[in-house]
């Protein structure tokens, strides 16, 4: 008689076990899906930037064909300049830089009482990894 009452209750906790998984499935279901329709959003979005950013562009270089025969001479002259520019700047701001090495700082002085502390604590470390 009391074996009959024990499956009872054991039957109905399976049921509550059941619902509860199933539950449990659904909010990770839930989860998982959120998350990759989060993704492929951002990845619709980035390849939409993309294209619009990739339309301007084309743009600008559909423009520009009528000289590119003086183009690719000039980019390299400008560029050439730019970067002896670029190297006077950067000589002319380290020769008037204020910047210098730090000084180091004190030594801490320890005094005998501090010194035998932590030699003391070092050696009450060191046994008990011994042991």
């Amino acid at each position: 008689m009391d074996h009959g009452l024990s499956s009872i209750v054991y039957g109905q906790m399976d049921i509550n076990m059941s619902d509860t998984f199933i539950q449990a499935l659904q909010i990770t279901a839930l989860g998982m899906g959120l998350v990759f329709g989060a993704i492929i959003l951002l990845w619709g979005m980035m390849s939409l930037l993309t294209a619009i950013t990739a339309d301007k562009d084309s743009f600008h270089a559909s423009r520009g064909r009528a000289s590119a025969a003086s183009a690719p001479v000039m980019d390299g002259e400008l560029k050439a300049q730019a970067a002896a520019v670029a190297v006077a700047i950067a000589l002319a701001e380290q020769q008037t830089s204020l910047a210098h090495p730090l000084p180091d700082p004190p030594t801490a002085f320890v005094s005998a009482w501090q010194l035998g502390m932590r030699t003391r604590q070092m050696y009450q470390k060191g046994d008990s990894f011994r042991r």
